[in-house]
């Protein structure tokens, strides 16, 4: 038989644990209804002649991670807005890139008075810049150079140098755009040269770290030193990963079949004409609470326009958020 104080115990009990029960529940529901936050570069483009309409906000859709999200801002970029541009070129690509040092001399010196730019060499599993960024023409084509092109593989993986620009971008100017033109074969040594690795694992790593720094990436297709790189097989595991990478960040490769191109200055063109064609996305989405980078899938309801968003995009909680602006 129990005693008083042995009843009145478990009755106590009883109610905390009904009581805890019952005060848990909210706390749950509001876990799995908390809304994050992102933001996206998107460039809008005409499918056909020389300007595209401009798009209003009740014409996208979109959906992050699978679930409907809410538009909380659609804006086009000005002429005022600060753009920050590296021009990152791989140090094993072959010499006969010198003929096309005049291109990006020239693609540097007319960009845009609102883009600070510099040049980096992929070299040694990193990206080493030749300065800082600068609106100084003249002082950013003075680290421009032919790469030394004698050392196959120099430059590691290509993966494994954004990366490391991504990780340490040089400037901590974050309502500025971020692109990067990327000058290589994106043929990656260290998963497999000769067969192309949807899932290869330097190229994942290289796109998240591209994403949570808010890069936009453009390749341009130049062919390495390496025996390998010359190979078909290689070829096309190299651009198929970078087509994975550009259209990840939202982004575009260049490339003509399995040769190098006579020039570069087509391919600038439609980085500029890209460049003034960027609207800045903010949505809300359904979210845990922790950041994460999820997959992102925009639909534009307006005729006579082609739109390249990213596929992946970086989410923060609404706290994060308002921090990281």
């Amino acid at each position: 038989m129990f005693s008083k104080p042995s009843i009145f115990a478990a009755l106590f009990l009883a109610v905390l644990l009904v009581a805890t029960s019952f005060a848990a529940i909210p706390a749950l529901a509001q876990s799995e209804n908390q809304q994050g936050q992102g933001e996206a570069v998107v460039t809008v483009l005409p499918s056909k002649g020389a300007q595209a309409p401009a798009v209003s906000q009740q014409e996208l859709s979109v959906k992050v991670n699978g679930k409907e999200s809410t538009v909380t801002r659609w804006q086009q970029f000005n002429s005022n807005t600060p753009v920050e541009l590296v021009v990152l070129i791989d140090g094993a690509a072959r010499t006969s890139l010198g003929t096309q040092m005049s291109d990006i001399e020239k693609f540097v010196q007319t960009l845009p008075a609102n883009v600070s730019a510099t040049i980096a060499y992929m070299e040694n599993g990193e990206a080493e810049l030749t300065g800082p960024l600068t609106t100084d023409r003249t002082a950013t084509l003075r680290g421009l150079h032919i790469p030394t092109g004698g050392v196959p593989g120099i430059s590691a993986s290509p993966y494994f140098c954004l990366s490391s620009l991504a990780q340490h971008w040089p400037s901590n100017n974050r309502q500025a755009r971020r692109e990067v033109v990327m000058v290589t074969d994106g043929v990656d040594y260290y998963d497999g040269a000769l067969h192309y690795d949807p899932e290869d694992p330097y190229l994942q790593a290289a796109i998240t770290d591209a994403v949570k720094a808010q890069l936009v990436v453009y390749s341009v297709y130049w062919r390495n030193t390496g025996r390998l790189d010359q190979t078909m097989a290689a070829t096309n595991a190299g651009q198929n990963l970078l087509d994975q990478l550009t259209t990840a960040t939202g982004g575009y490769d260049y490339w003509i079949g399995f040769g190098d191109p006579v020039s570069f200055q087509p391919y600038f063109e439609d980085i500029d004409r890209r460049l003034n064609n960027q609207y800045e996305l903010g949505f809300m989405t359904p979210s845990n609470g922790k950041p994460q980078v999820g997959t992102l899938k925009l639909k534009v309801n307006a005729p006579g326009t082609k739109v390249d968003a990213p596929q992946q995009v970086l989410v923060l909680g609404s706290e994060m958020a308002g921090a990281a602006r």
